[in-house]
């Protein structure tokens, strides 16, 4: 067509977006597993023939997202364009590959237009079980972890691969919830497809070069402009956090010149023996994401607003840890580079960073006591997400049990109920969690849990800010640390390891809550007052502000 005006262009542009979150939607309505129809553990995008990222779903995670950005490449040069036919899809779960451990399927479906292939559609989501010793971070190495698939044809002309499918679910717990997962990923590259093609159709185009240089260039140029308005220099953050066998140190250089900001991970701790490492590809993805919340924040996120923002760090450091070391909880560190970088930023732009959070989420996996299965009790996997508070803002109060940045929902209690023999007796916020000063930090979480049929379960335990809680910023204090225990039991548990909770135990997790913003001095009287009236502060709390006072 000739028409490609910019006015034009930007309405294909905005379809493309609505294209992709229908994607993403068909998806979350077609799975079986909580963890994506409940939480929201996905990503969606199509790209272009080149393999750049055009688009992504609003709905998912920053892990599945970015790490999706780089993999379509990796798939395209392992599988020549040439040697597609319509119908195929493709997948991975190789952890350096996909999204960093093996319970994520990363799947890529070419698009075809008058026999040539025009671009790609690409997802991701969360299978609940595949085997190993699960998800949990006890393995030794990747290979106890599960099932690690090398790309492949997870589809071929519209066909199911038959012998993969079957080893899949030889290889899982929960062998009904993965198929019905896989089965809504192809649904998503499709619906993908067919929605990319009817939009094609719609604007008489026979490819996408014209809209997707238009997408990129207009995204790099508004990042770079965005970039410019931070302060050039050098800028260092360190971070303490629990760790497995012992405390780990995270160190993040972050570089702005007048165009870029580049991310090293020099000085970091190395690799633990447990599956707490993260591979690159995931790190970068948060530390990426975490830059792209201040500068350049309302620029879509493809290919172009993406380039500018380089990520490294010495292999074999926990950030860059390198094959075969396990990974499968690899968003417990994962998902505290955004505090780390932040940590950077701020020291270049104090006014808009705000304090820590509890970043990592509260994540258990849970299943079915051995012993249960041998005996004929019900068997069962699950993965019920909970969240901390996030920091306050440099202009509001933190926000309260919410997923930043992982982006995943918390798990609703109804749900975890339905699909295990769990009883959730208790979940509701912990008062005084939130950091003080003048902007207050997010509230944490209480919730208290037990077999609702006596029957022992097993809980993989992997989540930081126990010892180190999250910091305030600029005068404002620390949030409360995260804490686990028994109801009856006289000492916390520690955040790593396998928990095994007999009938009648009641588990009580309280999630961390966000740091505080500015001086405790400056809380306006009568906000104070008001988390007072909702029982947010205790009496007791409201001495952190009175004794400042």
């Amino acid at each position: 067509m000739t028409d490609l005006s910019p006015a034009r262009l930007q309405v294909m542009w905005n379809r493309l977006l609505a294209v992709v979150e229908e994607q993403g939607q068909t998806l979350i309505r077609a799975a079986f597993s909580p963890i994506v129809r409940e939480c929201g553990d996905i990503s969606a995008g199509i790209f272009d023939a080149d393999g750049r990222m055009l688009a992504q779903a609003v709905t998912g995670t920053p892990g599945h997202i970015n790490t999706m950005a780089e993999a379509v490449q990796h798939l395209r040069a392992v599988f020549p364009t040439q040697m597609m036919k319509p119908g195929d899809i493709y997948m991975t779960n190789d952890p350096w590959l996909a999204s960093g451990h093996l319970n994520d399927f990363l799947l890529m479906m070419p698009a075809f237009k008058d026999g040539k292939v025009i671009g790609f559609t690409s997802c991701t989501s969360h299978l609940v079980d595949l085997g190993g010793q699960g998800m949990g971070p006890e393995g030794s190495d990747i290979y106890d972890e599960g099932l690690l698939i090398p790309p492949c044809k997870l589809v071929e002309a519209g066909e199911p691969n038959a012998l993969l499918l079957d080893i899949i679910r030889a290889n899982s717990r929960e062998p009904i919830a993965n198929e019905g997962d896989i089965y809504a990923l192809i649904a998503c590259c499709e619906a993908g497809v067919t929605r990319l093609l009817d939009m094609m159709e719609e604007f008489r185009l026979d490819d996408l070069e014209s809209l997707g240089a238009y997408i990129i260039d207009t995204s790099r140029r508004g990042t770079i402009e965005a970039i410019k308005e931070v302060p050039e220099g050098v800028y260092k953050n360190v971070l303490r956090m629990d760790g497995y066998e012992t405390e780990l140190e995270i160190h993040a250089t972050l570089t702005v010149t007048s165009e870029s900001m580049h991310v090293d991970f020099s000085g970091t701790s190395g690799c633990s023996s447990k599956g707490i490492n993260v591979p690159l590809n995931y790190a970068t993805a948060y530390t990426v994401f975490a830059l792209r919340c201040i500068v350049g924040s309302d620029i879509p996120n493809n290919a172009g607003s993406l380039a500018p923002f380089t990520v490294d760090g010495p292999k074999g450091c926990i950030l860059n840890a390198q094959r075969p070391v396990p990974v499968a909880m690899r968003h417990t560190l994962g998902q505290v580079t955004p505090d780390l970088v932040l940590g950077c930023l701020h020291q270049a732009l104090p006014d808009e960073v705000p304090a820590e959070g509890a970043s990592c989420m509260f994540d258990l996996p849970m299943r079915h006591a051995p012993e249960v299965a041998r005996d004929g009790g019900r068997e069962f996997a699950i993965e019920p997400v909970h969240n901390g508070g996030t920091g306050a803002r440099p202009h509001s109060d933190g926000l309260s049990a919410t997923a930043y940045p992982s982006g995943v929902f918390g798990s609703q209690v109804e749900i975890t109920e339905a699909v295990a023999p769990v009883v959730m007796w208790r979940r509701e916020l912990r008062p005084d969690s939130g950091g003080a000063g003048k902007y207050r930090g997010g509230l944490g979480q209480r919730i208290e849990m037990t077999a609702s049929n006596d029957a022992p379960f097993i809980v993989f335990l992997s989540v930081e800010r126990l010892k180190f809680p999250a910091l305030g910023r600029m005068g404002g204090q620390a949030g409360a640390p995260g804490r686990i225990r028994f109801r009856d039991g006289d000492t916390d548990i520690p955040g790593k390891g396998e928990l095994r909770v007999e009938g009648g135990d009641y588990l009580i997790l309280e999630t961390p809550g966000g740091g505080g913003f500015g001086p405790v001095t400056e809380r306006d009287p009568d906000a104070l007052a008001l988390d007072l009236k909702r029982g947010l502060v205790t009496k007791e709390g409201e001495k952190a502000y009175k004794g400042a006072s």
